[in-house]
């Protein structure tokens, strides 16, 4: 089963488990995002105020929120910076072209994200981050957001520069990451080596001491093992969602046959300038680029976390991708080797689309030794025996010795 997220709000202790949020769509910062330059290689200063995250995030920032999530375990975290576990990341990715006649997959993979930015960035430690981009119309949009998407969101002034984790940093992260994707949609609009009929969905995932943040457009999804459970950290944004359709129709918009106005297979995207720029301010275009975000404190339940394109997701339930990496990983301790495992799988399964997988593992080597024991060598069994039984024993063991 796959543990699905519950909020509830708290006064007492503060506890944090998987919490999502998806900003509210406001037509001015569309607009105003609009009005951008052309994003270049030298991203020039924005012109914009700082887009906003919903109230529930600046709620989060301010009150202690309890969620709960499925069969995983309750984590207490307060307001200060988040302490104590911390992961140790390594991770492996794999990519494969399938029945498909061209690639339009991209991926990133940074295991030490402060290195890899060098000064003058500080963050918490351990950092990293992580992204898959899955290309239609053409490979153009996935290439471009791959190559321009570090630059988008470091490049901000606004963005939290900090060595520990807190309600500050949170908020400050996420409208970063907002921004970020918004700039990257308009840009692709100016770009004109991009063509207008083509568009990326987008999947990023950071991950800052303890804390885990994916942000998310389009189908790619997210899964985190806990304890062998998955847990969905991103929402496939296909039109057949009710969430997503019930946006659609509210939009004058439509579905036919699972396809958004019976032409785009996703509801979210980056790019597809030619179908977003026939919407107007009375009847604005249903396919949006505002990205939606989960989060969690990562604990040492918590193994590895595998992103992947909608072609893996296409044949495999997140249940048996966890078992695949998790099996595996348990044999052969190698990330690249369980993403590769995953693709064949799914070409295996009949796959009909580009396929690229990235795992990250989590727990250092004391945890992936007890975790690769077989249940029956990490539960040991005492039994007593009584005075007169250990007699029985011992004139049994004499009695074998004379003979």
């Amino acid at each position: 089963m796959v543990a699905e997220a519950e909020v509830a709000r708290s006064s007492s202790f503060p506890v944090l488990e998987v919490q999502s949020f998806s900003p509210p769509r406001a037509s001015a910062h569309f607009r105003e995002v609009r009005e951008l330059p052309t994003v270049t290689s030298h991203l020039p200063a924005p012109s914009i105020e700082s887009l906003h995250v919903s109230s529930s995030v600046e709620s989060f920032a301010a009150h202690h929120v309890e969620v709960t999530s499925g069969e995983a375990a309750s984590i207490e975290v307060a307001q200060s910076p988040i302490q104590g576990f911390a992961p140790s990341i390594r991770s492996g990715s794999f990519a494969d072209i399938g029945p498909r006649r061209n690639m339009e997959d991209e991926h990133i993979q940074i295991d030490d994200l402060s290195m890899h930015l060098g000064p003058p960035f500080q963050f918490p430690q351990p950092s990293a981050f992580y992204g898959v981009f899955d290309g239609h119309g053409g490979p153009e949009a996935a290439a471009y957001v791959k190559e321009n998407i570090i630059k988008l969101i470091f490049e901000d002034a606004n963005f939290p520069v900090s060595s520990e984790v807190d309600g500050r940093f949170l908020v400050g992260l996420m409208n970063s990451l907002q921004r970020a994707y918004l700039l990257a949609d308009q840009a692709l609009a100016d770009d004109c080596g991009v063509s207008r009929s083509t568009g990326t969905t987008a999947l990023t995932a950071f991950i800052f001491g303890r804390l885990l943040m994916v942000a998310n457009v389009g189908d790619c999804r997210a899964v985190l093992c806990r304890n062998g459970v998955p847990i969905n950290m991103s929402q496939d944004h296909r039109p057949t969602y009710p969430g997503e359709r019930r946006r659609i129709l509210e939009f004058g918009a439509f579905v036919e046959d699972g396809y958004l106005n019976g032409v785009l297979s996703v509801s979210r995207a980056l790019g597809d300038w030619d179908m977003k720029s026939r919407g107007s301010a009375d009847a604005p275009c249903p396919l949006i680029s505002d990205p939606e975000f989960q989060q969690v404190v990562l604990t040492e339940e918590d193994e590895f976390l595998v992103l992947g394109c909608d072609g893996i997701w296409d044949v495999m339930s997140s249940q048996h991708a966890v078992n695949i990496v998790r099996r595996g990983l348990r044999r052969h301790d190698n990330p690249e080797q369980s993403a590769r495992d995953l693709v064949k799988e799914s070409l295996r399964l009949g796959a009909h689309d580009n396929l690229t997988v990235v795992v990250i593992c989590l727990l250092g080597s004391e945890h992936r030794a007890l975790s690769s024991l077989p249940s029956r060598q990490r539960k040991r069994r005492f039994f007593s025996l009584s005075a007169e039984a250990l007699c029985s024993l011992r004139g049994l063991l004499d009695g074998g010795g004379s003979r």
